[in-house]
C-alpha cells in the first residue's frame, strides 16, 4: 500500500475535528479578498520530491462562509497544475485559524510525477497565525490525486509555507 494513504487519515480526522469543533465568528476585516504566495516541497511521500511554488487567489466568502479559490502550483521539475475550489477558514481564536480546502484542476506532470490523468484533485489542510496587520503565515499539507477516474492513481502529498496578505492591502502598497 502506498504511504500517501496513511496521510489521508490524518487530513480526514482533522478535518471532521474542525467541522465539529465552535469556532469563533471571523471579523469583519476577515471578509477581504487575500492573495496566497506559497514554498515547499511536491510529492513527499515518495521518489520524486520536488521544489514547489504557488500561487493562489481567495475570494470573500460566499454562502455559509466558504471562500472560492483559485490558483497555480509550478514544481522545478516542470509540472504544472492549474486549479479552483473551495476553502472555510475556521477561527479557533483572533489569531489562530484551521483552513480546509478541497479543489480541482488540471495538471501538466513536464519531468514531474505522472499522476495518471490530467484532472486532478487537491484536499488541504492549513494551519495560520494571522498577525496583527490580517497577514497570515500559514503551514499546509495537502494531498492530489485524480480520485480513481484513471487506472494510474499514485497520489502525491505536498508541504508549503504560506505567506498570505489581503489583497487591499498588496494593491496599497
Amino acid at each position: 500500500m502506498k504511504s500517501h494513504t496513511t496521510l489521508r487519515i490524518p487530513v480526514i480526522i482533522l478535518s471532521l475535528l474542525a467541522v465539529m469543533a465552535n469556532p469563533v465568528r471571523a471579523v469583519a476585516s476577515d471578509v477581504s479578498d487575500y492573495f496566497s504566495f506559497s514554498v515547499g516541497g511536491f510529492d513527499i511521500n515518495d521518489n520524486e520530491t520536488a521544489a514547489e511554488i504557488r500561487l493562489e487567489y481567495r475570494a470573500q466568502p460566499i454562502a455559509l462562509g466558504l471562500r472560492p479559490i483559485s490558483g497555480v502550483m509550478l514544481n522545478h521539475d516542470s509540472a504544472v497544475y492549474g486549479y479552483g475550489g473551495l476553502l472555510l477558514d475556521y477561527h479557533f481564536s483572533r489569531r489562530i485559524l484551521f483552513s480546509p480546502s478541497f479543489a480541482a484542476g488540471l495538471y501538466y506532470y513536464g519531468s514531474s510525477k505522472d499522476l495518471g490523468s490530467a484532472v486532478e484533485f487537491r484536499s488541504q489542510i492549513e494551519m495560520s497565525y494571522r498577525f496583527e496587520d490580517q497577514t497570515r503565515l500559514a503551514l499546509s499539507l495537502g494531498h492530489m490525486s485524480n480520485a480513481g477516474i484513471d487506472d494510474k492513481n499514485p497520489g502525491t502529498e505536498s508541504i508549503v509555507l504560506s505567506y498570505i496578505i489581503p489583497f487591499a492591502t498588496l494593491l496599497h502598497r
